[in-house]
């Protein structure tokens, strides 16, 4: 039987324990449950201070968490060149520790060569370089280091991919896809209008809760990432939807005895609904109305955003509306607006829609400096 790991990727950490080595990681268990892994006692303070003090969600301490126990095990020989020695030792968590804290450059170059060697994509490779920035960082904080070795360590540049985006006819047939005959139907329908009416995220769309709506003024209270709240608009058609899910739910015997009555969308069992269990229901409507399965309620997202710059709205009115720090984050989804961009293309410039420029002599306009065609000089 393998030794036990020093990391642990569930999202309760358990106690740290010294004496335990960090041994290989089985894939299956007889019982079928994930063998827990713990974390070393670095690795815990830092994931505490991302939940305590940064406010960061369970799924990104989560995805640190397992980032930072790979980076252990390379440091522990247990994956990359070192495993392959016969002669190896299983590190203990304050080996693995003690190793991080006397890291240097080269070491992170060569596991990122593993990383490149096992084929991880170059997003991937860069939150991972993104994890262990903000963990040095920590550690310089509190005064266990002194030199971060990640700062002459380069981010791969990644290739831009555009995001997906369902045009308005593709978003018709998703949203009517459920209908609003039961419970679930209706439920189903008002997540997706809330998703594609405000564009918020579906982690953000599993914690409402019936207080942060205001169905009279149209806005929700939206706590985004870092539990930073911000308020949204939501139009008629979502409101219309959750007003009938609510209309049965206030019927519904087990929506008023679950734990959680609280929040807007629930199970069947009265229980907080799962981003999971929202992708499931995604993927049922589109198969149901004939759309591309690989779409995601991420893309809902994409489309609200690029639907709102494709009718004239401003880049920062987004920005705040999609709950983004960056403006640069945001910029991207002025490459989606293609067809606005020919609109305003096809308006503005001289040739878009004429064979050649007009010459003023031709029109008897005016030539010289008063021209359109040639601008007067500045100053």
């Amino acid at each position: 039987m393998n030794a036990p790991s020093a990391f642990s990727i569930s999202s309760s950490v358990p106690p740290t324990h010294s004496s335990v080595p960090l041994g290989l990681i089985p894939e299956k268990r007889s019982d079928s449950k994930a063998q827990e892994k713990i974390f070393t006692p670095l690795v815990r303070q830092f994931l505490d201070y991302l939940r305590l003090e940064k406010h960061f969600s369970d799924y990104t301490i989560k995805s640190y968490g397992a980032d930072l126990i790979q980076f252990g095990q390379f440091l522990g020989n247990e994956i990359g060149p070192g495993s392959k020695d016969p002669q190896h030792e299983v590190c203990s968590a304050e080996a693995v520790d003690e190793k991080q804290l006397k890291c240097e450059p080269l070491v992170v170059r060569e596991f990122l060569s593993y990383l490149y060697g096992q084929n991880y994509t170059k997003s991937t490779t860069a939150r991972k370089l993104a994890t262990l920035r903000s963990f040095y960082k920590f550690l310089i904080r509190r005064g266990l280091v002194t030199v971060n070795p990640l700062l002459t360590i380069r981010t791969p540049k990644q290739e831009k991919r555009l995001p997906k985006c369902l045009d308005l006819e593709q978003v018709q047939k998703l949203l009517e896809a459920p209908g609003d005959g039961d419970i679930l139907a209706a439920r189903d329908k008002a997540m997706l209008e809330v998703l594609y009416s405000s564009g918020i995220r579906v982690s953000e769309l599993v914690e409402l809760d019936t207080s942060d709506m205001d169905l009279q003024e149209g806005i929700l209270r939206v706590r985004g990432k870092g539990r930073k709240d911000r308020l949204t608009p939501i139009g008629s058609q979502a409101i219309k939807a959750v007003q009938r899910y609510f209309e049965l739910r206030a019927v519904d015997s087990k929506c008023q005895q679950g734990h959680h009555t609280s929040r807007v969308f629930l199970n069947k069992h009265g229980e907080t609904l799962s981003t999971r269990s929202v992708r499931r229901k995604l993927d049922k409507y589109l198969v149901e109305a004939g759309l591309d399965p690989g779409i995601s309620p991420h893309t809902l997202r994409h489309s609200f955003a690029t639907h709102l710059l494709n009718n004239g709205a401003d880049l920062r009115s987004v920005q705040e509306l999609l709950g983004h720090q960056s403006l640069s984050t945001t910029q991207i989804y002025t490459h989606l607006t293609t067809s606005r961009m020919k609109e305003v293309y096809d308006q503005a410039h001289p040739r878009a829609n004429s064979p050649t420029i007009p010459h003023p002599a031709s029109t008897g306009g005016p030539v010289g400096p008063q021209s359109p065609y040639y601008p007067a000089k500045a100053g």
